[in-house]
């Protein structure tokens, strides 16, 4: 995503002319048509601060978008430092040594790697795909040569996540990948994605991502998530309807809308109808955690179990019925603070016969 490509997309969904705000930021429409279109460097702070105000959007992640960071320093960074006071030492070393921000990433990389835990959830029938799915989990098909488990576990790898555990119910004895830690949801037919997941509540105890398995990502997805230091974050894609073009087993309407506002915060999510005005993207079905995060989402999933256990939850009929995203919509009602990290493309879901063939011809046609 360009900033560029990111200023349309807003001043659109606000419904502001590229003249209407090139006036109202104080540049030409040229210019800002320039901006828009790749063909000039990222607008100065001035310019992207007046962007920022006038279309609601999110002001750090304009900054990031046209290389530009602010000096403005962290609020959890002070606290941070005093108490690990060795961080001064480390920050002195960075500093002494001259590294590279390659240098920083790998050595950030390498600290992560084994701590970053992922989970899968991958017991449901896949009802939708019929005759692929009468032997197979949905997450075995195959995609030129790889499963699409196979593939998740390559994209997750690539970000040095190699503690992985999957959730599995429905033709179990078919998913026997080494060195996955496996819970057995026995009741899949009974429960939905929500209840699934936490068969695997113990491995919820440090940074997790976890992750529908009907979804083909790219690692640049989990390289963008992983990046988020929100106690909650969800991957959001604003360029998703283009993947609803032709997809006639899969309707638009069946998507996982998010409205979030200008600092990226949830405001509503789930199979959503949203407004022209609104600022929406669709989930892609994969969530990361913080250690504080975990606690945090445990303690609303028990709390929203106990009251309404065999009750309507949010959208869902009942709540053993219910989707991951009831459940953050459960916690944004009750104030809970859900992250959006906003991606364009670089994911497919796989959840009809429509979407299966069409990526398996993908596939062959890039031999």
């Amino acid at each position: 995503m360009t900033i560029g490509a990111y200023i349309r997309r807003l001043r659109t969904v606000r419904n502001i002319g590229q003249r209407e705000l090139a006036r109202k930021i104080g540049v030409s429409a040229s210019y800002l048509n320039d901006i828009e279109n790749g063909k000039r460097k990222g607008p100065s702070k001035r310019v992207i601060e007046k962007i920022a105000h006038t279309v609601e959007a999110n002001l750090e992640y304009l900054y990031d978008l046209a290389g530009k960071g602010t000096n403005r320093i962290p609020l959890d960074i002070p606290e941070i430092v005093k108490h690990y006071s060795d961080t001064v030492e480390l920050l002195r070393l960075i500093k002494n040594h001259d590294l590279s921000k390659a240098s920083i990433k790998k050595a950030i990389r390498s600290i992560r790697e084994g701590k970053m835990k992922a989970i899968i959830i991958a017991a449901g029938k896949g009802s939708r795909l019929r005759k692929y799915t009468e032997e197979l989990p949905k997450c075995m098909l195959k995609f030129g040569g790889k499963t699409l488990l196979k593939r998740q576990i390559e994209a997750l790898n690539a970000n040095g996540i190699t503690n992985i555990s999957l959730v599995k119910g429905y033709k179990k004895e078919k998913i026997n990948y080494p060195n996955i830690k496996y819970y057995i949801n026995d009741r899949f037919e009974y429960n939905n994605i929500l209840n699934s997941l936490f068969y695997a509540e113990q491995e919820m105890d440090q940074e997790v991502i976890i992750s529908y398995s009907d979804i083909l990502y790219e690692k640049k997805v989990v390289s963008r998530l992983m990046e988020s230091r929100h106690d909650i974050s969800i991957v959001v894609d604003i360029e998703w309807q283009s993947y609803y073009k032709g997809r006639s087993d899969h309707p638009v309407q069946e998507a996982e809308n998010v409205i979030f506002d200008s600092n990226n915060k949830v405001r509503e999510i789930g199979k959503i109808l949203t407004e022209k005005h609104d600022l929406y993207g669709e989930f892609i079905g994969m969530i990361k955690l913080t250690k504080r995060g975990t606690d945090i989402f445990k303690r609303h999933f028990h709390r929203a179990k106990q009251l309404f256990l065999g009750k309507p939850f949010i959208r869902a009929a009942t709540f053993e019925k219910a989707y991951l995203t009831d459940m953050i919509q459960d916690m944004v009602d009750m104030g809970v603070d859900v992250h959006c990290v906003i991606v364009p493309r670089g994911w497919k879901e796989i959840d009809t016969v429509e979407d299966y063939e069409k990526a398996v011809k993908k596939f062959n046609e890039e031999k």
